[in-house]
């Protein structure tokens, strides 16, 4: 059994730090919600969707935590995530007129993309070789 553990791509604690700032929105709407509850549709609407995306939140955060700590597991997540979000930038940029919003969600959803799917991501997640962050790039 190996004992030599690879440190992560730099790129990838990045796009773990991006994913953080996601969570923590995420909970600042959920926040946000609860505080709001009691307005036009009575109290548990709101009190339930705050819950809800509470919960999406947590998992968001537990990816972002996954990757700053090296797992391996938490990039599938942090790219499923990022994906449903470029779905919402879509629907912001389009039909909700939010063109603005729409390009930011969109810009910081493919930054976190791409940097899981740099040469050096790439070859962490699959455990393929130890990552030499001092190495000239390979590509």
């Amino acid at each position: 059994m190996p004992t030599e553990v690879a440190p992560v791509p730099r790129s990838v604690r990045a796009a773990g730090a991006l994913t953080g700032l996601q969570g923590v929105a995420g909970v600042g709407y959920a926040v946000a919600l609860a505080t709001q509850s009691g307005h036009e549709h009575g109290p548990y609407n709101a009190l339930g969707t705050a819950a809800y995306f509470l919960v999406l939140s947590a998992g968001v955060l537990a990816a972002s935590v996954g990757l700053l700590r090296g797992r391996r597991w938490a990039r599938t997540p942090a790219l499923f995530v990022q994906l449903v979000l470029l779905g919402v930038a879509w629907y912001a940029f389009g039909s909700a007129g939010q063109q603005l919003a729409g390009v930011a969600v969109a810009a910081f959803c493919l930054a976190i993309i791409v940097l899981l799917f740099t040469t050096h991501a790439r070859a962490w997640a699959v455990g393929a070789g130890p990552y030499d962050p001092d190495a000239p790039n390979q590509d």
